[in-house]
Order: C-alpha cells, then sequence, then structure tokens
C-alpha cells in the first residue's frame, strides 16, 4: 500500500514527536511479546522527550521524521548516534543505528528502505566505516529486513527492557 509521506531530517522542537512515534511503535512491535508493564516503563524512560533532545543536541547524531500526509502526523523515524556496543573491534568511525521504527499501517510501501537509506547515506558522508544496530532476536521480520539490505551478523548483546534483559543480535553494513 503506498502512503503519502515525506522524510525530513529533524530539528530543534521535534523531540515531542519523536518521543510519541517512539513509544508508539515500540508498544506496537513488541505488545504481546515483551512484558507490558516493562514495556511502559522501557517507553517512559528510553522514549523521553529528554532522550530525543539530547540526540538532536549532539552534533555527532541525525535523526529523521516520516510525516504522513495530510497532517504531517508522525509515523516512522531514525536515529543514528556514535556507536555503544560490545564488540571487541568497535571503531571510534562506527556509527550505530539507534532506532528505526515505522508504524506498521505504513510498512509496505518502500518508507522503512528510504529511513536506513538516509541513514546509511549519512553514516557514508560522515566518513563511517560500519553502520552498525542492535536487534531483538525474536523480531524475525526486523532481522530478515537488515539482512537483505546487506547486514550481516557480528555479535550479541544482552538489552534491558523494564526490569528484563532480552537477547539482541548486533549486525553492521561495512561502507567503505
Amino acid at each position: 500500500m503506498s502512503h503519502d509521506l515525506r522524510l525530513r531530517n529533524c530539528v530543534a522542537g521535534d523531540e515531542a514527536a519523536l518521543a510519541l512515534v517512539g513509544q508508539a511503535t515500540f508498544l506496537e512491535t513488541f505488545a504481546g511479546i515483551l512484558g507490558g508493564a516493562d514495556i511502559v516503563q522501557h517507553c517512559a524512560n528510553a522514549h523521553a522527550a529528554a532522550v530525543y533532545r539530547a540526540w538532536l543536541d549532539d552534533p555527532a547524531s541525525a535523526l529523521w521524521l516520516a510525516e504522513a500526509a495530510p497532517g504531517e502526523a508522525p509515523v516512522g523515524y531514525a536515529v543514528i548516534a556514535p556507536a555503544q556496543l560490545p564488540l571487541a573491534d568497535i571503531d571510534p568511525g562506527d556509527l550505530e543505528l539507534k532506532r528505526i521504527y515505522l508504524l506498521s499501517r505504513f510498512h509496505g510501501g518502500g518508507w522503512g528502505k528510504r529511513l536506513l537509506a538516509a541513514a546509511v547515506a549519512h553514516a557514508r558522508s560522515a566518513g563511517a566505516k560500519r553502520l552498525l544496530l542492535g536487534v531483538y532476536e525474536g523480531n524475525t521480520s526486523a532481522i530478515g529486513f537488515y539482512e537483505r539490505c546487506g547486514f550481516r551478523a557480528l555479535g550479541t548483546r544482552r538489552f534491558k527492557v523494564g526490569g528484563r534483559d532480552y537477547d539482541d543480535r548486533i549486525l553492521g553494513l561495512a561502507l567503505d
């Protein structure tokens, strides 16, 4: 299904929209998979407007917002920041795709690929050697999407949501 969306770079003042779509997409993606109380706690902490404001204020980070027309409602987003993953060969030149989400009713129109393409283009223009990410190991559709886009498995990590730890795969895309 094709949707009329626009993708734009985020600016100061977008933190409330980013927090809203971050919470909504996390809930939509993991409801019925992760514990409800864990999701609520995670969203309150990890998807607070202050978290997005800090990324917006950091010149080493880049954020994009997908908005639906008419009305420019936020429906997806992506965040790149310096890599902070537990890999033995982490390089200061690596960047991490911290978040990339799109509300499910907007899947299938190529917008996930557009968000990822914006992130990859930014990482390349910033001179990054790799674009890294962590993804919940039970999210097979996301893992398949990343692998189809050229990402390869590099390791694992434990990721805390609420009061529980979950297993993530660490994937990477070589940019040279």
